[in-house]
């Protein structure tokens, strides 16, 4: 039986340095939890093999990003290896309000502006187990030149070097159990005390009549 979604949604964030496996997590966890959804983001890189515009990312141009900026459409923005990345605000806030959780898959700049523009977020760090794991994934996507595996690998100490800065930080060894973490997570945080007080609001009045 699935949860009855509750009058607002939460947003969560989940960062992670790129190889980490914050992606197949991220679908994985969708697919498997109710009223639970993650927002596709816009993006000035160029599509991958494999990938759909509006299904993966929303692939625009510099000119119509930079557009978007100007109207102030986007939750957070960051520039990340030279490609620009944003979430649109209304999107999110629309999603939220309906009663669905929402996940932004972000880097570590776009959650800090996120948790400032909404301290209630939720926010997850998902590491590799080690650095040669981490190379051996980035490697074997057989996406990128090994020039980009290297500027990668050299920016990943930088980015998971964040990780203190969100509530939950998640090990991504076993994808089983890392997205068994990930389900925990949510459950405990659809758990909390204020939240069930807001859902069960009928529930709770008659028990206690």
């Amino acid at each position: 039986m699935s949860e009855p979604a509750s009058s607002r949604g939460i947003l969560y964030t989940v960062s992670a340095p790129s190889g980490a496996g914050k992606t197949s997590l991220v679908n994985a966890l969708v697919e498997s939890t109710p009223h639970l959804r993650v927002s596709i983001s816009h993006t000035t890189r160029k599509i991958r093999p494999g990938e759909t515009d509006g299904v993966n990312y929303h692939f625009v141009s510099r000119d119509e990003f930079d557009g978007m900026l100007q109207r102030t459409a986007f939750l957070e923005h960051a520039d990340v290896f030279g490609n620009l990345y944003g979430t649109s605000k209304e999107w999110v806030e629309s999603a939220l309000a309906s009663g669905e959780d929402v996940i932004l898959e972000i880097d570590w700049q776009g959650a800090q502006q996120v948790r400032r523009l909404m301290p209630e977020t939720v926010s997850i760090f998902i590491l590799p187990p080690s650095r040669e794991t981490l190379r051996r994934r980035l490697t074997g996507r057989g996406q990128d030149d090994p020039a980009v595996i290297e500027k990668r690998l050299a920016e990943a100490r930088k980015e998971m070097s964040h990780y203190p800065e969100c509530q939950y930080l998640v090990i991504n060894d076993m994808f089983e159990e890392a997205l068994a973490d990930l389900k925990a997570i949510v459950r405990a945080e659809r758990s909390r005390l204020d939240r069930q007080q807001q859902r069960q609001q009928t529930l709770l009045q008659e028990l206690l009549s």
